[in-house]
């Protein structure tokens, strides 16, 4: 109702808004007050009709009274888009037809009829808002009702956007900017662009291109829309001479497309005098002699003006003082000398050096004249004038005796040992020598120049020595080399020094002395003896014996004078032969009383044996196991002893023997070897059971050792033979086979079955039996590993088609094979089986399952009644009745694209047909895939048989609908038009088609109909449906292309559709200008006049009109503005001055366009090019340009004469094919020794008529050049030549002359020079001077040297190591300075390093590890500790070996337990180690050369080298024995306590290590029971100790009956025997026994520090206390505290050994409670209280009236009993026939199949009854399901039913009355826990009792 209230509304407005709309004014209401009442009476008639008849369509617009769309402009908008959705409405529901009203805008949009109330509004034309803004439209809308003619209006208003798509366009600007270099920054040009765009779009920002340096000079700004150009800094002509600027126009489109514009500019710079002049003829250094006239001319300089452009007369000068021995020439530039010179004059500089500074000035108007100098150097050449000067007339030198070759004597007094000669080159070379020359000494150097230090050298070390010469006089000569007269001479004094050069030499190179062990003191060893043959304190005289080193060296004296070794008196002996069979000594002997030389000798002390030492054994006792009957023990076992005495004499050989005893005569011990053997097999059984634990007995022996001495000395050891007991009776089962029958839903966890076995050994562990099951079960069964009690697994299922679906009835039948196992080890175990047979019943329970695939395919239209699809399923159970349907309501669909298809839509469910029971799937009406593509058929399958519940399963069946070809394809479009420009590219888009198949296959095909020549011109992409351009459309040819386009599908049989294409072809300007004539070379002569006209140039145009119109365009870039041509008439003029020049031949581009004027800008002109040649014509106006060398040109005196010696060029700018440009050489030379040659028509070269030798100096020459022309041009230049000598000597080696070796010590100083290299020259000047340097080397040897490069000197760069490097090969080079290149020579150095002793002893192990034995006799064991090397070398010249190492330990022996022999480095025991004190040792080692005065200080920050860290570890002997942490332990069981708990744990350790340490437990005597209760039926042990963790086991189920308590003795071992005592009392207490003490702690924390708490409270009550349990406190509600901790424990009286009631412990805690306040508090107790609710001592009281209470009940309770009985009675009676009753008539829903089995047996008479026929239901006030009976009902009414079938048995009985005690922990499977049957194989048949009378 209310909706078609809200149409009928909805339709009065649609009316009220139209009505007046339509056209016909007939049919108008008008609203003017002015129309008489009657015509509104009509109009409403009229209205009213009109709307009963028909009403008019209206537009919806959302009440807008225009449609306004706004689009962006082509090509962001394309045609054919989509803008607007045209809705209408039709209060008849007429069909509408929209449409456009013909205008001039009307063709900007194209209508497609979309749906009967809606089009769609496409543009139709691309938009150009710079052509046009706005389109106004009128929409029309008509039902087709309203009369011809007659429309619904609606204006349409469409607004073009801008976009940028126009570039900036500069307008005209002057190109060519001149500006002065010296104009200020400033506007220099303001450049103008125009866009077309709007808005941001058209607004223009101007910048400079590029990144060169214009954008530092100038700069652009934009102001009002225009590009402002400024200089922005100074500009410099000679810089830059001109400047390009492109100016870059850019609009300020934010995003997207950026449109530039671009200008050139060109800024040429004007030059300003402002630059100084510039020397360009410059030659730095020159050469005169000294002895040179006056006014002779040194060189000649040039400068010209800095400025180019200006170019101004240059004046010369001298600005310093050489101008008093030279002068300039003030316009050539000529340098000449003005005075006489003179080298040698003090006045003038060092070596004749002038440096002259010349000065050029401009003639300019500025003031002062711009200026600019240059230095030049002058140097006057030598004359030989001096002779060679000693700076003494005589010299004093000393020098030490045995000095090496080439020593220098060293000169003394302050004498100089200078000689010079200030001449130059081989002027000042002068020769050094000794007259008459010495055998002993040379002088060195042996030439020198100007200046030398000469020195004395050792040339023959042989000859020098202190005994033979002490003196010597000798004279040294200069002379000159050149002068042979003129020389010089001096007198030397060589002293010779002496040294002691003699080592002391021992009388033997060893001595070797024999020494009793037990000398005594004050005895002398030996005497030793040492000569020198030098005299005085240096030789004999002077011998001292200073130093005697070695291991016993303290212990000795060394007299210094006598050289006599004597033994000290000590308080231990000095020499022991068990210890050391050697002593190795070193005795030291220096001259020069003991400060001199000195030599060492070894002295070895052989120590002879005497017998002193008894046999030690190695062990203080030894321990073997041997197991009964055995002849080998499990580890044969050697005893061994050790004589200390020589080895191989008879006081170091040991005999063994057996020392009679208790049973050691079944053991024999070999008298050599010490070996121990068994002569007789051992009983265990006869052995006395003490000392060992419950499978271990213990035979104790004695082994004698004697040596054989005189008296023979003897040890004894005790051997403990431990006898293990073995195994030798296996496990018997009680039956070799059980069978049993239970169904398969039997719950898992119910015990089925107990088997027992036992074992014949009387010892534990041999006699403990563990059952398994071997084989058989598959899982699904366990038997208790004690009790041998068999069960099901929990979680497992025995139905067999769960566990093996595809085979029935398998698993029905299990035979399980069990395994009983005694506690033997290894393969002493032994084991005995028996079989179990269980058979499992089967229970139908199984719902049904589909079977096979689960999709299907089906092809649309297949025809109805097919069939589709067979479904499969199978029920596991027997007698199965499947049906099969379809749930509509899971079923789903879904079309092509995915969407879900609803039933009410399409019922595809009711497409199918099934079949019940076949499941056989139909097809019941066609299928369409257009509609629906996929279907999800949900189908069912139930059991109607199914006897307990619905059975049934469902699964979905996949059915796709395959597709047919039954559409055609279909195009968008009813026709297609457009348009195309002729001329377009090939693969231009013309138009693109689309047609849609709504078939599956939807790939169509698109090809081209119509006629041929047109197709050829298109092609279509037969994929896409694009048409693009095939080939050159022509307008002319083709004004329209009309043709067919077909879209066919790819099905079978394809099928296919047409449509219409029509494509207007464009005009357009498609000629292209030509040139008329095909001249291309024209001439003109370079003086042509400005104006002077070439050529015409005609060009033409096939167009017409504008198109045709020609326009001429000369290329400025080429025209180099020198030309011009008129842009209508062609017209080619000259613009500007010509010069051939410059410019010999201009190419013009001349351009011809047509429509210029209105299609340039626009890109629609065409244009035509055509390059000229202007040749211009060439005058003689150029003068010869010379190109010559700069400076003076340099050769050698051997310069060959058919060498040019100078090449000159000349250039002429003019024509050089004619007289103009074609040029002449000559020179003038005054001297006649040159001559010019010219060798091209540029090029000219200087020679030399014949050879240069001796002809040094400098030459100037006068060139000549002329044109050809015929007034020729000359030009004149000088031409400097400079003949200079040639370096033809390299420097000669004179110290040393050849390859030597330098000894230098490793330690000489940095920087002190210890070798001196001389070497000369024979050229002269810069040619002679010698510079030294170390050549590289691949080694690099050459960094650890530096080199003097002037004097020679050889010093070190960097230390030197004799270890590291003992030798370095050192190149030297000697090199001149030398023009043009230095000569040089080298010689090779080898320098030894001679060797300090800067080296410790360095071990080549840092740290090592060694081991000794606790308990040995001090002594017994050594240890050798590895070596040292030293790296020092022994060098011949460094004196004889140093003494030997000796090792000290200088950290880690406080205590003093190790010593160390110094010399031979032996590291023994001095006090005896204990491991368990201390385990391990760390010992630094040091080892040094210095054996007396060692300092045994530990540096661990220096060198560490010479330390040894040596790691001991103490080898552990069994010398401990167990210890219990306590000697009582206690704990207690109750009720509660689970069989295989832990009571209590043992705790015992050991302080050995490894094997000697492992403790083992054991349990020894009998366990006594003390006040017991209860506890006569216990077979087994009742505890049981594990061996490896101590752990006390449970081996019984403890009962309420019991009392009492356990005591028994454990025994701690170790693998050798050694062994504790414990005893354990375990306390059987009562639950009630128990005291909860709550601590706010969590049970992890307590347990940590449990033992505290025992012993503190044990301490202040004086009981036992036994901690039970420690659990997470639980609330009363039964919820958790984790935060809290209940901690159980029960107290025993010390004096009686009773368990204390809970009211006596709580009496007792509050007695004591102020002493455990402090523990309380510390444990955060928070109560205590009783266990379980009991009986206090105040109830006592009530004990009295509480009997006479019970007696009454008990007469009360007789008389219940009675008539509960009666009623029990009658109700068992009643419940059998209400069970068969219920079962018949419901089926499954009553109790399970068990029961229904059972009573199946019972008559049933109401067995096809109906509920309300039996009198019980009717009486009965229950409802159905809630008759309830407890599991021991059940097992009742179960023993019942099987009465009559003589099947119960009392274990069954048995089992259902621990279940039902169990039944809170069976979980939901309890239900059928009773259901089991018993078969037993045995003789005795079970009688079957009744329930009545059976005992439950």
């Amino acid at each position: 109702m209310e909706q078609n209230r809200s149409t009928d509304k909805l339709q009065m407005e649609i009316l009220k808004r139209t009505v007046c709309r339509l056209k016909p004014s007939a049919h108008r209401c008008s609203t003017g007050g002015s129309h008489s009442f009657t015509q509104l009476v009509l109009c409403l008639i009229l209205s009213a009709t009109l709307v009963s008849c028909n009403r008019a369509p209206v537009f919806l617009i959302d009440d807008h009274a225009e449609i306004v769309i706004r689009l962006r402009e082509f090509p962001e908008t394309p045609v054919g888009t989509l803008i607007y959705r045209l809705r209408g409405y039709d209060a008849d529901g007429d069909p509408l037809t929209f449409g456009v009203q013909k205008s001039a805008d009307s063709h900007i949009i194209r209508l497609k009829q979309n749906t009967s109330s809606e089009a769609f509004v496409y543009l139709n034309h691309e938009l150009d808002r710079e052509a046009r803004e706005e389109y106004t439209l009128i929409l029309t809308l008509t039902d087709g009702r309203l009369g011809e003619g007659n429309f619904v209006t609606q204006s349409f208003l469409l607004l073009v956007e801008d976009i940028n798509d126009n570039e900036p366009i500069f307008k005209p600007f002057a190109s060519v900017l001149e500006v002065a270099e010296d104009s200020p920054p400033g506007i220099l040009t303001t450049l103008e662009a125009v866009d077309k765009d709007e808005g941001a779009y058209g607004q223009v920002v101007y910048y400079i291109q590029g990144l060169s340096e214009e954008n530092n000079v100038f700069s652009i700004s934009t102001s009002n829309g225009k590009g402002v150009v400024r200089l922005a800094r100074a500009l410099d002509y000679e810089r830059q001479h001109f400047y390009h600027i492109n100016v870059l126009a850019v609009d300020r489109a934010i995003q997207g497309r950026i449109n530039t514009g671009t200008a050139a500019l060109l800024v040429r710079v004007k030059d300003v005098e402002d630059q100084p002049p510039e020397f360009l003829v410059t030659q730095p250094v020159v050469r005169i002699s000294e002895d040179a006239p006056i006014e002779t001319e040194v060189m000649r300089v040039k400068a010209v003006d800095g400025d180019r452009g200006i170019n101004n007369r240059i004046i010369y000068g001298i600005s310093n003082n050489g101008s008093e021995l030279f002068e300039i020439d003030r316009l050539k530039g000529s340098l000449r000398t003005k005075q006489k010179l003179d080298r040698e004059d003090s006045k003038n500089p060092i070596n004749g050096a002038f440096i002259l500074e010349v000065v050029a000035i401009e003639e300019s108007k500025l003031q002062p004249a711009p200026s600019s100098t240059m230095e030049i150097t002058v140097i006057v050449t030598d004359v030989n004038d001096e002779i060679p000067r000693f700076r003494s007339d005589g010299y004093e030198c000393e020098i030490g005796e045995n000095a090496q070759e080439n020593t220098l004597a060293r000169f003394i007094d302050g004498s100089i040992n200078e000689v010079f000669d200030y001449d130059q080159g081989k002027n000042g070379t002068f020769r050094l020598s000794l007259q008459p020359p010495s055998d002993i000494f040379e002088v060195i150097p042996k030439r020198a120049i100007n200046e030398a230090t000469f020195g004395l050298r050792v040339k023959d070390p042989s000859m020098l020595d202190y005994e033979r010469v002490r003196e010597l006089s000798l004279t040294v000569v200069a002379s000159e080399v050149e002068s042979a007269g003129r020389t010089s001479t001096a007198q030397i004094r060589v002293v010779v020094l002496d040294q002691n050069d003699n080592f002391p030499e021992f009388s033997q190179p060893v001595y070797e002395v024999d020494v009793p062990e037990n000398v005594t003191a004050g005895t002398v060893l030996v005497q030793l003896q040492a000569t020198d043959s030098d005299s005085g304190l240096f030789g004999t005289e002077g011998v001292r014996y200073t130093n005697l080193t070695g291991s016993i060296s303290s212990f000795l004296h060394l007299d210094p004078h006598a050289g006599t070794v004597t033994l000290m008196a000590s308080e231990s002996p000095v020499f022991d032969r068990e210890i050391i069979q050697k002593h190795y000594l070193s005795v030291e002997a220096r001259d020069n009383g003991g400060r001199g030389n000195r030599n060492t000798v070894p002295l070895i002390l052989n120590v002879l044996d005497v017998n002193d030492n008894a046999p030690v054994f190695v062990q203080k006792r030894y321990e073997v196991r041997l197991k009964e009957n055995a002849f080998e023990f499990e580890s044969p076992i050697v005893v061994e002893a050790r004589d200390s005495d020589l080895e191989g004499s008879p006081n170091s050989a040991v005999e063994y023997r057996l020392i009679g005893a208790h049973h050691s005569d079944y053991f024999h011990v070999d008298r050599r070897t010490g070996r121990l053997s068994v002569r007789e097999a051992v009983d265990f059984e006869r052995l006395e059971s003490g000392g060992g634990s419950g499978d271990t007995r213990i035979i104790a022996l004695t082994i004698e050792a004697a040596d054989g001495g005189e008296p023979p000395l003897t040890a004894q050891v005790e051997v403990t033979v431990y006898v293990q007991d073995v195994n030798d009776y296996a496990p018997v089962f009680l039956e070799s086979q059980y069978a049993i029958v239970i169904p398969e839903d039997t719950p898992s966890g119910l015990p089925v079955l107990r088997v027992t076995a036992m074992d014949g050994d009387g010892s534990f562990p041999n006699n403990h039996v563990t059952y398994r099951i071997q084989q058989g079960g598959d899982g699904r069964f366990v038997i208790g590993a004690s009790t041998g009690e068999i069960s099901i697994t929990h979680g497992a299922s025995l139905d067999p088609n769960l566990l093996a679906p595809d085979a029935l009835g398998s698993g029905s039948t299990y035979v399980l094979e069990v395994f009983a196992t005694d506690g033997g080890n290894g393969d002493q175990q032994l084991q005995g089986s028996c079989l179990v047979n269980v058979t499992i019943t089967d229970v139908n329970n199984k719902p049904p399952y589909f079977v096979g695939p689960t999709a299907v395919a089906v092809r649309e239209n297949t025809p109805v009644g097919t069939e589709v699809y067979r479904l499969m399923a199978t029920d596991p159970d027997e007698g199965a009745m499947l049906r099969y349907y379809i749930d509509r309501s899971l079923s789903e669909g879904k079309t092509e694209e995915g969407a879900l298809v609803k039933l009410d839509d399409y019922d595809f469910a009711a497409a199918f047909i099934l079949n019940e029971t076949n499941g056989l799937l139909k097809i019941a009406k066609l299928l369409d895939r257009e509609k629906i593509a996929e279907i999800k058929l949900a189908c069912v399958v139930e059991d109607v048989a199914a006897e307990r519940g619905d059975q049934m399963a469902n699964t979905f069946l996949k059915i796709t609908v395959l597709d047919e070809n039954d559409n055609n394809p279909k195009f968008r479009k009813p026709f297609y038009k457009h348009s195309i420009a002729e001329n377009s590219q090939y693969g231009v888009a013309v138009c693109t088609v689309v047609a849609e198949d709504a078939d599956q296959n939807k790939t169509v095909k698109y090809s081209l109909e119509g006629e041929k020549g047109v197709l050829e011109l298109l092609h279509v992409d037969d994929e896409t449906g694009e048409i693009v351009v095939r080939n050159r459309i022509d307008h002319e040819e083709y004004s329209w292309l009309n043709f067919s386009v077909r879209a066919a599908d790819t099905g079978t049989p394809p099928r296919a559709s047409f449509v219409e294409v029509f494509v207007q072809v464009l005009d357009e300007n498609d000629n292209n200008p030509y040139f008329v004539d095909s001249v291309n070379d024209y001439y003109v002569s370079e003086n042509a006049s400005v104006g002077a006209e070439i050529a015409i140039i005609l060009a033409k145009d096939l167009d017409s009109g504008d198109f045709g119109r020609i326009t001429y365009i000369l290329d400025r870039v080429s025209s180099k503005e020198k030309f011009s041509i008129d842009p209508e008439k062609g017209i080619l003029r000259v613009a500007g001055a010509l010069d051939r020049e410059e410019t010999a031949e201009y190419m013009l581009a001349v351009e011809a366009w047509d429509n210029y004027p209105y299609g340039y800008l626009n890109g629609e002109s065409r244009n035509a090019f055509k390059h000229i040649l202007i040749h211009v014509l060439d005058d003689n106006d150029n003068v010869p340009v010379i190109q010559k060398p700069s400076g003076c040109s340099m050769i050698t005196e051997y310069h060959n004469i058919n060498d040019p010696i100078v090449k000159l060029r000349a250039t002429d700018a003019d024509d050089p094919t004619n007289g103009n440009g074609q040029l002449s050489f000559d020179i003038v030379d005054p001297s006649g020794i040159f001559y010019i040659q010219q060798v091209s028509a540029q090029y000219a070269e200087i020679y030399s008529r014949g050879p240069l030798k001796n002809l040094h100096g400098n030459y100037t020459l006068e060139l000549i050049v002329s044109d050809l022309g015929g007034v020729p041009n000359t030009a004149r230049e000088s031409v400097d030549i400079c003949v200079t000598d040639f370096n033809d000597h390299a420097p000669v080696f004179v110290v040393p002359s050849g390859n030597t070796t330098v000894k230098v010590f490793e330690n000489t100083t940095l920087g002190k020079p210890f070798f001196q290299v001389h070497a000369y020259d024979e050229d002269v000047g810069e040619n002679a001077i010698v510079r030294y340097r170390l050549k590289m080397d691949t080694m690099g040897n050459f960094r650890k040297f530096s080199l003097d490069k002037e004097t020679g000197e050889l010093s070190l760069a960097a230390p030197l190591d004799r270890e590291q490097q003992m030798m370095y090969d050192l190149r030297i080079e000697a090199y001149d300075q030398g023009i043009p290149t230095p000569l040089s020579s080298t010689v090779d150095l080898i320098v030894y390093v001679r060797d300090v002793n800067d080296n410790l002893p360095q071990f080549l192990l840092k740290e090592i590890s060694l081991n000794f034995t606790e308990h040995m006799t001090p002594g017994t064991e050594r240890i050798r500790l590895p070596d040292t090397v030293d790296q020092d070398y022994l060098d011949p010249l460094d004196g004889p070996a140093a003494s030997v190492v000796c090792y000290y330990i200088v950290h880690g022996n406080e205590d003093g337990h190790f010593g160390l022999d110094p010399v031979s480095h032996d590291l023994t025991v001095e006090k005896e180690l204990d491991r368990e004190k201390k385990s391990l040792y760390k010992l630094h080692i040091k080892a040094t050369e210095e054996c007396t005065n060692a300092n045994l200080s530990l540096d661990t920050t220096g060198h560490s080298g010479n330390l040894l860290k040596a790691t001991v570890y103490i080898n552990d002997i069994n010398d401990n024995s167990p210890v219990f942490e306590s000697k009582i332990f206690t704990g207690g069981i109750s009720t509660s306590s689970l069989f295989g708990a832990t009571i209590l744990q043992l705790q015992a350790t050991d302080e050995d290590d490894g094997l000697n340490g492992l403790v083992r437990y054991y349990r020894h005597g009998e366990v006594r029971k003390t006040l017991a209760e209860g506890l006569d039926d216990l077979r087994s042990d009742p505890f049981l100790v594990e061996v490896d963790t101590g752990k006390v086991l449970l081996n019984f189920f403890p009962q309420k009956s019991m009392r009492g308590y356990f005591d028994f003795s454990v025994l701690a071992n170790d693998s050798y025997g050694c062994h504790d005592r414990a005893h354990v009392f375990i306390y059987l207490i009562r639950e009630d026994q128990r005291v909860k003490f709550i601590l706010r702690q969590r049970p992890s924390e307590i347990r940590h520090n449990i033992q505290s708490f025992r012993e503190i409270l044990s301490n202040v009550s004086g009981c036992i206390v036994n901690i039970d349990d420690i659990r997470v406190h639980e609330n009363p509600d039964g919820s958790v505290d984790r935060t809290k901790s209940d901690m159980f424990m029960h107290l025993v009286d010390q004096k009686n050994n009773s368990v204390l009631e809970v009211h006596q412990v709580l009496q007792l805690l509050d007695t004591h409670v102020e002493k455990l306040d402090r523990l309380f508090k510390e444990f955060n107790v928070l109560d205590t209280q009783a266990s379980e609710l009991v009986q206090t001592a105040e109830m006592d009281e009530l004990s009295v009236n509480i009997i006479w209470l019970f007696v009454t009940n008990i007469l009360l309770g007789a008389l219940l009993i009675v008539v509960i009985g009666l009623s029990i009675s009658q109700r068992l009676s009643y419940r059998r026939q209400l069970r068969a009753a219920k079962i018949a008539a419901f089926g499954s829903t009553g109790p399970s199949r068990m029961y229904q089995e059972v009573l199946g047996a019972v008559p049933n008479t109401n067995k096809h009854s109906m509920k309300g026929s039996n009198p019980i239901w009717i009486g009965s006030g229950t409802p159905e399901g809630e008759w309830a009976k407890d599991e021991f009902d059940k097992c009742k009414d179960a023993i019942d039913a099987q009465y009559e079938r003589s099947l119960s048995s009392g274990f069954f009985i048995d089992n259902c009355l621990q279940y039902e005690a169990r039944k809170g922990f069976a979980g939901a499977e309890a239900n059928n826990a009773a259901n089991y049957q018993l078969k037993r194989d045995s003789e005795t048949t079970l009688c079957a009792r009744n329930l009545e009378t059976t005992e439950l």
